[in-house]
């Protein structure tokens, strides 16, 4: 029986404006998730493969969103840890032709980084975890 791989980081609301439009060139952005563990998590969930993710989130809407984003690509959400006030933010403004892409992060004092190594129960993150 294949073990369950588990990650864990920081997933981040991710605002961009739509295609290749720079910020503010329009009065919408998308609203989205990402981060580096939490895509890899979802990559090898996408591979068939148990993936689970953890961190901590915002018990709001905010971080539910986030949760459910997760979910909704077969990533299993069990072990994250709910509290702390913000989720950190990225603005993502794509590059075109020899114009390079533009990434600016806001987190501080999220969640995750306000997170103490005791909010999480380890032991039990790990078991039955490869």
């Amino acid at each position: 029986m294949a073990k369950r791989i588990v990650t864990f980081g920081e997933i981040m609301l991710r605002l961009a404006p739509e295609g290749y439009l720079r910020f503010f060139q329009n009065d919408t952005m998308q609203a989205t998730f990402g981060g580096g563990e939490a895509n890899v998590a979802v990559s090898l969930a996408n591979y068939g493969m148990d993936a689970s993710f953890v961190t901590k989130l915002p018990s709001h809407a905010i971080g539910q969103g986030a949760v459910n984003s997760l979910r909704a690509l077969g990533v299993d959400t069990k072990d994250i840890v709910r509290g702390g006030e913000r989720v950190g933010i990225y603005y993502l403004e794509k590059g075109a032709s020899q114009r390079g892409s533009v990434c600016i992060y806001d987190r501080a004092y999220s969640a995750i980084q306000l997170a103490k190594r005791e909010d999480f129960d380890w032991d039990k993150i790990f078991d039955g975890a490869d």
